[in-house]
């Protein structure tokens, strides 16, 4: 039987993820294992090419970079307060830091939600867990935050 010591939990900040969040806490209670909430800010590097000075991008990330950083202080501080949690702040592609910070640590479930995205939306936007599902070498969990009949986890 695989053990599940660590498990990630990306988070975009929106309802959909203090819907799934109960998931997450819940799994890491009960397998005590340890949590790691993780935010990836987009790197904007790819509108580069854009009419937009390079160094108004720099500052623009560095910006996003520390309104996530307080974002998600906040967001501990507001629905993980008193549970032990590690929380990360990254940038660059969702998916891909997503999965790196899996494997970097040591990760043994990544539980995300899914937007449920569907037809145009989902080619123009892609989807952040399918993407995770197909490349992270550990299990993934998905939960799709619309489709919840009853959470009635407790820590």
């Amino acid at each position: 039987m695989a053990e599940i010591k660590t498990i990630l939990f990306p988070t975009d900040f929106t309802e959909a993820s203090t819907k799934v969040l109960p998931y997450a806490t819940y799994l890491a209670e009960k397998l005590e294992a340890k949590l790691i909430v993780v935010f990836v800010v987009e790197e904007l590097a790819k509108y580069a090419n854009f009419y937009v000075p390079h160094s108004a991008l720099d500052n623009l990330e560095a910006e996003l970079m520390e309104s996530a950083q307080k974002k998600m202080e906040s967001f501990v501080e507001e629905y993980l307060e008193g549970f032990p949690v590690e929380s990360l702040v990254r940038r660059g592609d969702v998916p891909e830091e997503i999965v790196k910070v899996a494997e970097e640590k040591g990760a043994d479930l990544i539980v995300m939600g899914t937007h449920g995205r569907k037809g145009l939306e989902k080619v123009l936007l892609g989807s952040v867990a399918e993407r995770v599902v197909k490349s992270a070498s550990c299990p993934v969990m998905t939960v799709n935050p619309y489709r919840i009949k009853n959470n009635n986890f407790t820590r």
